[in-house]
């Protein structure tokens, strides 16, 4: 005999909050409550106001909710299906699919609120995660089971590099594919969709959205419903899994609202006081286990480009490299516009990468961050005023800078650029080339947006070392012969040359170094000056021409 169930009365709403009144039991923290006609409005409880009232956010617009209404205490926790039929499939929150196909049979319903694996399960071996991009695989390496964070501020380029990502290693992943979206825009989860598609990778990738259109509720437990669906494949099905996310930022964003619309009290910058409980609860859940890795690729948008924000700092805690993105960089056209110098990975040490990549990338740096030094100089004094080591520095900085870059498969209908996907072993090649000069007489350009450092050669030479936005003019070997050639001015003692004739040389006597006061020129000769006449004498006679 199936029990009466519990049913309680609204008694409250304010915007998403809602609170409630049990004759019976309350129902306990996370518990789903269904209200409306159809029950469709879903709301969890996240607290207990005292004996008989409860108060939930809904995860639903609460269009249509009014007091006095039923509410139906379902007696457990929001739940998510698992198994291997949702893969090649697309899902809400509430894990209904989205993808305007039936619904998924043979699945199981587990809840989304798990506790992380425990230390005695928990992997430490460390493998370098290849992504084909550049400048990640030689400065900012991946952990194979870690969690990589792409921070950046807005248009910087974080989701169109996480798609690049998505469709250079989900080819080469064996296990799975999650990707969550929180909080993002709409039109991303369909494109990404119909690209996954056309790619032929959908059948070993899920997709699960709350984008910006849903209820804060629902962009707060959207994660973990990926999550659950991963710690899936990892413990059960013993498969390595990849797990996207684009924005951990919005998670961040929708506990601050639900955080305030119960009324407690906000910290610093308006964040919820819980915040960083919560983002470890969901961070923690990833990790590599004895049965499995899940390795996690999070976008994290910073607020007005101020990585001190909360948000940011907390994050940059939980992961094991840290990817920024730079909007002076991308203003310049270098793209990926990542900072080689503010960011880091904890893989990038002699014993994970080898001991060459390891002082490969250290050149790197220094030369990139000597250039930065002599940035100033070069704008206030010009190029020509650095000494000869600091000009090669120069050159290599601005060579390698533009070799870092990469034209992106995501892009190709934008920029009419074939992506490319360079290995490892070429792109360290390619910088170890550069740092050795190999390629100072080449121009700039011939650099720009190619894969392997083998396409530099067939780019013409001759043409001017043009590269995009640059501000401090043309620089590198190019420069330095077009300054050897440039005319000298007219005041150089070595202006003249064999086929131009020398001036003559201005009359110049001792007896009168003054200057002549100015006369009309004459087109003949003047005729010598007449006599003086002294005074008492009569003139002396002229001829007629004379006068």
């Amino acid at each position: 005999m199936t029990a009466a169930p519990n049913l309680g009365a609204v008694t409250a709403v304010r915007g998403s909050v809602v609170d409630v009144v049990f004759a019976g039991p309350l129902p306990p923290i996370y518990s789903v409550l269904h209200a409306g006609p159809k029950h469709e409005i879903i709301i969890e409880v996240l607290a207990q106001r005292d004996a008989r009232h409860v108060r939930g956010i809904a995860l639903t617009p609460t269009q249509g909710l009014a007091r006095g209404m039923v509410v139906t205490d379902t007696g457990g926790p929001l739940k998510a299906p698992v198994g291997k039929a949702i893969l090649s499939r697309m899902f809400d929150v509430f894990g209904n699919p989205i993808d305007r196909q039936p619904a998924p049979a043979e699945v199981q319903w587990r809840s989304v609120h798990r506790p992380p694996p425990p230390l005695e399960r928990r992997s430490t071996k460390s493998e370098v995660f290849e992504t084909g991009i550049k400048v990640i695989d030689i400065l900012v390496p991946l952990e194979r089971g870690g969690k990589a964070g792409l921070f950046g501020g807005a248009g910087v380029g974080k989701t169109v590099l996480l798609t690049e990502m998505i469709h250079n290693m989900i080819g080469h992943q064996q296990g799975v594919s999650i990707f969550c979206g929180i909080g993002e825009r709409c039109r991303e989860g369909e494109e990404l969709y119909r690209e996954m598609k056309a790619a032929g990778v959908l059948p070993n990738m899920v997709m699960v959205f709350g984008q910006m259109n849903e209820p804060p509720g629902s962009r707060f437990r959207v994660g973990h419903t990926a999550l659950t669906m991963a710690e899936y494949f990892r413990d059960d099905e013993h498969r390595d899994v990849l797990l996207l996310i684009d924005n951990i930022f919005r998670f961040i964003q929708a506990g601050m609202e639900v955080s305030g619309l119960l009324g407690q009290m906000p910290s610093r910058l308006g964040y919820q006081p819980t915040m960083g409980t919560e983002l470890s609860g969901l961070e923690e859940r990833i990790a590599n286990t004895d049965t499995g890795a899940i390795t996690s690729i999070q976008a994290v948008y910073v607020p007005a480009d101020d990585f001190t924000d909360p948000a940011a700092v907390h994050t940059f805690a939980h992961l094991s490299a840290s990817i920024v993105l730079s909007r002076k960089r991308a203003s310049e056209g270098l793209f990926p516009a990542i900072d080689p110098l503010q960011s880091s990975s904890k893989m990038a040490t002699p014993g994970i990468v080898g001991e060459r990549h390891y002082a490969l990338a250290q050149e790197i740096r220094r030369t990139l961050a000597q250039y930065g030094e002599l940035k100033d100089i070069i704008a206030m004094l010009g190029l020509e005023q650095l000494s000869p080591e600091d000009r090669r520095v120069v050159v290599r900085a601005r060579l390698l800078e533009r070799f870092l870059t990469q034209p992106f498969f995501a892009t190709e209908q934008f920029t009419g650029l074939t992506g490319k996907l360079v290995s490892l072993p070429d792109a360290l090649d390619g910088c170890e080339r550069i740092l050795h000069d190999e390629y100072k007489d080449y121009p700039e350009r011939s650099l720009y947006m190619i894969g392997a450092i083998s396409e530099a050669k067939g780019k013409p030479q001759g043409a001017p070392a043009a590269t995009p936005a640059q501000s401090e003019g043309k620089t590198g070997a190019a420069v330095a012969a077009q300054s050897a050639a440039k005319p000298k001015s007219k005041d150089h003692p070595d202006h003249q040359t064999e086929n131009q004739p020398k001036p003559a040389p201005e009359p110049k006597t001792k007896t009168d170094p003054k200057p002549a006061p100015p006369t009309p020129v004459p087109v003949a000769p003047a005729p010598p000056l007449p006599a003086v006449t002294p005074p008492g004498q009569p003139p002396v006679a002229k001829d007629a021409h004379a006068a």
